[in-house]
């Protein structure tokens, strides 16, 4: 039994707040049941150990006082006293009565479903004040009365229990899937979580107005938007999109919320190097889960950043077909977190999912945040709606105009598209780790009925791919299907001729390294010629991709810019087409050679085969999995691994809870590095194994 003694003149000889009962039916024992963790509008349970006094049902009187946050008050809601009543309310601060049993009394006490969050203080009151002890109150998915309600259990268990998951990256025809360690249950986390919400600079500017506010889960959720990023405080990540990651890690790198909040916790709130949207999003969701507010990560491939506001993605080539860059990009994905709660703020019709961003691209209210914002107001073109969307509802739905700028100065349109933004928006599947397609959650099909109105609505009418005539000629750029890391391969353009007259055109292709956020890196080849194209014809060139060509440059996010530009020589007009492909990475093979029981050595065998040319050296592995491993281990395979050959490992552990667990690997090496995989294990009690 977990006591607190108590020394005081009621001769109360100690309380019990019975941690592990308690923390158990508040879906918080995973926290461990060495303190009381808590959900809002829910009872909970205390003891009192009378000693020689008695109680009496109906004569003694007891008064309680829970309190959280340095100023906290009666009328800012962060201070209740209350008295003992015959039965408990859920609606606002009781207590009453549930057992007598000799010298004890076991009370039940209910804090209000819209309490605010945080670490609180409980007092009794009799004759004097005495101190109980404390407790953390969350948010409380399973109470009907509490704004981030959910009613699914299903749900509940996937975006608020889970602590791992799947991230999904890459382009729209090649979808990536990368495993994370969420792991909000784990140590320390959960102080750590409340430790952010202390460095919000509204809380260090005004602590009793910060604190009322946390009753909110809106305002809980735009201020982790913000404190997420270091941009404007003490927030945890610093982002950083480019090649040069010195003082810090690769964001590959992470796979695991865990330690990186461990690591801004011990260095004093210091800036964790380095992130980008993923590993923001992801630490954002495990903060949130954490915190009792239902959260997921969802990826936009083909994701717009409009940064003037105008829902227009404008580029511009030379007329050689080089990008000459811009402020606006299209990202080939981009990943933020969506929370489910009710809207209380907004008319009604907006509660559900509401999509926050904690990548730091564009100031709100003079803060790098972004959200929440209702999916719904995003869908149906609602940009008046708090907060941040039009800069989301651009993100899925903005138009793409490419130019081609002359050498005399004019420009002219090489290609619009009204469709390529906002594609195949991804999720991880409730209860498997299947990919759920969310996209019409954020849009209507497009050239819908109900697109065109939401455009018309949203003031955005130049759908100017939709507007006059068929291009005359048509480019499509396609791939070879060995289009792995490692190999050469070959990327193809068809030109169509959409005319009744023969066309002689001029065909510049090249291909150029890419990040995953749209910017350039080395140019890898390029291709010049000329062509007849016979009427309705069609023309294929190709491009040969070699290793050595791409092998540095695309080290990091594997990816590479393909662009086309057509000239028609005849009429000097100007046709073009990009496209973005992913190189295919190794497979890592994890094998499990035990039975995986609770408490009981398991051994797992991974490998992987080296797919380049070359040799690999200094080759690592590194394991974690919440309730597998504590921390990461990493197991370096000593001996240089040639083209081909396995690079094989194997690792024991000791799992301490039963249920499907999910073990993460990550091969790095001097050539090959943040090669990720997984493997779900279904981890059984000793007695259900032995039945």
């Amino acid at each position: 039994m977990n006591t607190e003694p108590i020394v005081s003149t009621l001769r109360i000889a100690r309380c019990d707040l019975e941690y592990k009962r308690n923390n158990t039916n508040h879906h918080t024992q995973l926290n461990g049941v060495n303190r009381l963790i808590v959900r809002r509008g829910w009872p909970f349970t205390i003891t009192l150990h009378c000693g020689e006094s008695t109680f009496q049902l109906g004569v003694t009187t007891l008064g309680f006082i829970a309190k959280t946050g340095p100023c906290s008050s009666k009328e800012k809601g962060t201070k209740a006293v209350f008295k003992l009543s015959e039965s408990i309310s859920e609606l606002h601060w009781s207590t009453a009565v549930c057992d007598i049993s000799g010298d004890k009394v076991s009370l039940s006490i209910c804090s209000p479903p819209d309490a605010p969050i945080g670490l609180y203080s409980l007092t009794l009151i009799q004759a004097g004040k005495v101190g109980l002890g404390t407790f953390v109150l969350l948010f409380n998915p399973w109470c009907p009365n509490d704004a981030v309600y959910l009613e699914s259990e299903e749900q509940r268990n996937e975006y608020v229990l889970s602590q791992d998951g799947l991230i999904y990256r890459g382009t729209p025809k090649y979808i990536v899937e990368k495993p994370w360690k969420f792991g909000q249950f784990e140590p320390g986390i959960l102080d750590i979580c409340l430790r952010i919400l202390n460095e919000n600079r509204k809380y260090l500017k005004n602590p009793a107005d910060d604190c009322s506010a946390r009753r909110s889960a809106v305002y809980v959720t735009r201020v982790l938007s913000a404190l997420i990023n270091c941009n404007d405080d003490k927030g945890v990540l610093q982002g950083r999109w480019s090649n040069n990651y010195s003082g810090g890690k690769e964001p590959g790198y992470w796979s695991d919320s865990v330690e990186i909040l461990h690591l801004w916790n011990s260095t004093s709130c210091m800036k964790v190097c380095y992130g980008q949207c993923w590993v923001f999003a992801a630490v954002a969701c495990t903060v949130s889960r954490a915190l009792g507010i239902p959260c997921r990560v969802v990826t936009n491939f083909e994701s717009a950043h409009d940064t003037n506001s105008n829902l227009k993605i404008e580029k511009y080539f030379d007329e050689n077909g080089h990008s000459l860059g811009g402020s606006d990009s299209v990202w080939n994905f981009h990943v933020w977190v969506e929370s489910w709660m009710s809207r209380p703020d907004l008319e009604p019709g907006y509660d559900g999912w509401q999509a926050s961003d904690p990548t730091p691209q564009e100031r709100s209210e003079g803060v790098f945040c972004c959200g929440p914002v209702p999916l719904k107001a995003i869908k149906e073109g609602e940009l008046t709606i708090k907060y941040d969307a039009p800069f989301l509802f651009a993100e899925v739905n903005a138009d793409v105009v490419n130019y081609v700028k002359h050498n005399n100065g004019s420009q002219s349109i090489i290609g619009t598209s009204s469709t390529t933004v906002g594609q195949k928006i991804s999720t991880k599947s409730v209860g498997s780790d299947v990919r759920e397609d969310i996209t019409h959650l954020y849009k209507y099909p497009e050239g819908s009925k109900e697109e065109r109105q939401v455009f018309q609505k949203a003031s955005h009418h130049n759908k100017l791919q939709k507007i006059g005539a068929e291009p005359r000629l048509r480019i499509k750029i396609s791939v070879s299907k060995d289009m792995k890391r490692g190999k050469d391969f070959y990327v193809f353009t068809d030109v169509v001729n959409k005319t009744p007259v023969s066309k002689l055109c001029q065909l510049k292709f090249y291909a150029q390294a890419v990040s995953y956020n749209g910017k350039l890196r080395d140019s890898i080849e390029q291709k010049e010629t000329s062509f007849d194209i016979a009427p309705n014809g069609e023309k294929r060139t190709s491009l040969r991709l070699k290793y050595h060509q791409y092998c540095e440059s695309t080290a990091l996010d594997n990816m590479i810019l393909l662009v086309a530009l057509i000239t028609d020589c005849s009429t000097k007009e100007y046709f073009g087409a990009t496209r973005t492909i992913v190189l295919e990475n190794p497979e890592i093979q994890i094998k499990i050679l035990d039975d995986p029981k609770v408490n009981q050595p398991l051994t797992a065998e991974i490998s992987m085969q080296n797919p380049l040319p070359e040799t690999l050296e200094n080759c690592s592995f590194s394991f974690e999995g919440t309730n597998l491993i504590a921390g990461k281990t990493i197991q370096r395979y000593s001996t240089v691994t040639g083209p081909g050959e396995d690079a094989k490992v194997t690792v024991c552990f000791i799992p301490n809870s039963p249920g499907m667990r999910k073990l993460l690997v990550d091969f790095s090496s001097d050539k090959l590095c943040n090669i990720k995989g997984f493997k779900n294990i279904l981890v059984r009690c000793e007695q259900n194994a032995a039945a």
